[in-house]
């Protein structure tokens, strides 16, 4: 089953080219998708376009392993106002599948709506306040939620979706070939 990355204007670019990379690296089916109207290249942070595979209302509903939320604060703001993607967040959980989410993502997409309840996780430091499990941790993983902090945890949280998707040895084959750990 595929990998899912969603995007919006003002998504995060460096952690989402770095989670698509390393998930990428390790052979999973990384799919991207734009909730950008009639749009399938969102303009991410810092001027950088990413071109995605899919407008998100083409695979809207349909099952992933995973689906990864980028932060930055406008994107996730952006991925919030979305009810198809809720709803289908909303699956996700109910069916015990992986959600991933980084940066501004935990605390602006996942708290607001209900998914975090009962998890521990953590997010972007300024936005700490919006969890109500809120662990000071680059990347925390409870039940089938994945969290991390924010840019500089990047790489950290990609290798952590290898090690829950495909297991420890595979994080450690691909987090030695980086120089990551």
């Amino acid at each position: 089953m595929p990998v899912l990355m969603v995007m919006a204007h003002g998504s995060e670019s460096l952690e989402s080219v770095t989670v698509m990379n390393v998930l990428r690296r390790v052979g999973l089916e990384v799919q991207t998708a734009s909730i950008e109207p009639g749009e399938k290249t969102v303009r991410a942070s810092r001027g950088i376009e990413l071109s995605c595979d899919h407008a998100y209302a083409d695979v809207a509903g349909l099952g992933f392993a995973m689906i990864v939320l980028p932060g930055g604060e406008a994107g996730a703001r952006r991925l919030a106002q979305t009810p198809a993607l809720i709803d289908q967040l909303k699956a996700q959980r109910q069916a015990h599948r992986w959600t991933a989410a980084i940066c501004a993502a935990p605390a602006l997409v996942l708290s607001p709506h209900g998914l975090l309840d009962g998890k521990q996780a953590t997010c972007f430091p300024a936005f700490h306040d919006q969890l109500l499990h809120f662990v000071d941790r680059p990347v925390v993983v409870d039940g089938h939620c994945v969290t991390a902090q924010g840019p500089a945890s990047a790489i950290a949280f990609a290798l952590t979706l290898v090690e829950v998707l495909i297991g420890p040895a595979k994080r450690r084959e691909v987090a030695q070939a980086l120089l990551a750990e």
